[in-house]
């Protein structure tokens, strides 16, 4: 497989599980802007757990937890708390700790249902990177393989890492919170980068507040709702939670 192939399926793959944080664990799971489809849900949950090894719940209990206690003592990650380089190279290190916490598991993920992937046995679940990394190696053989897993991987953090960090710090602000607007992150990261508008809105399924913001998730949701595989919540757009 040539260079070009690699470097396509890998930046394809590493987009897909940017979508699916934004869609499936950030705007359903944890804020509950939409609901997606049963048997689509746990297809989002299995990707993830083969090309990013993130633990749905886990997921979802750190990030209100950041809701909660934003840019305060208690925030997981706050760039205001800890510097802006450390959670821009490190917030993976901030999530791991308290994804371990199991009292911040219990209070913010009461209502969390699992689907059938997480009733699957814990050690092959915690396999599941290996199996990601496997069809790489078959995919694109030995060293390429390593190295496309590895390079998706890293680019995908550091881009869910500018979130946390960069849309706290730089950018412009809709609304008087301390989280900011960067539209050119919103654009790498299915708009997640339009963060000031999430914060204010945080059980919005749509992020984009002005005519010249781009919300790439948004449309996505829209064909998903047309499809029968997500419904919408339409009475929170516009309204704070």
């Amino acid at each position: 497989m040539t260079t070009l192939w690699v470097v396509a399926i890998s930046a394809a793959v590493c987009q897909i599980s940017v979508f699916l944080t934004t869609i499936y664990l950030h705007r359903a799971l944890t804020h509950r802007g939409l609901e997606v489809h049963r048997a689509l849900a746990p297809l989002m949950h299995l990707h993830l757990s083969l090309f990013t090894g993130i633990k749905p719940r886990e997921w979802v209990a750190v990030h209100r937890k950041h809701h909660h206690f934003s840019d305060k003592e208690g925030d997981p990650h706050s760039p205001l708390l800890f510097g802006l380089w450390r959670v821009l190279l490190g917030n993976v290190f901030y999530y791991r700790a308290e994804a371990a916490n199991a009292a911040t598991i219990a209070k913010y993920t009461p209502d969390y249902r699992e689907d059938w992937v997480d009733r699957l046995p814990r050690r092959l679940i915690s396999f599941a990177p290996l199996a990601g990394l496997g069809l790489f190696l078959i995919l694109f053989g030995w060293l390429a393989g390593a190295i496309a897993y590895a390079v998706q991987g890293v680019v995908y953090i550091l881009l869910n890492s500018s979130i946390n960090s960069v849309c706290h710090v730089v950018g412009y602000r809709n609304y008087d919170n301390q989280a900011t607007n960067l539209r050119s992150i919103a654009l790498l990261t299915g708009g997640e980068g339009l963060h000031n508008n999430h914060h204010e809105f945080p059980s919005s399924a749509r992020f984009a507040r002005r005519a010249s913001e781009i919300d790439p998730a948004w449309p996505v949701i829209l064909v998903l709702e047309r499809l029968g595989l997500a419904t919408v919540n339409r009475a929170a757009i516009g309204k704070a939670a």
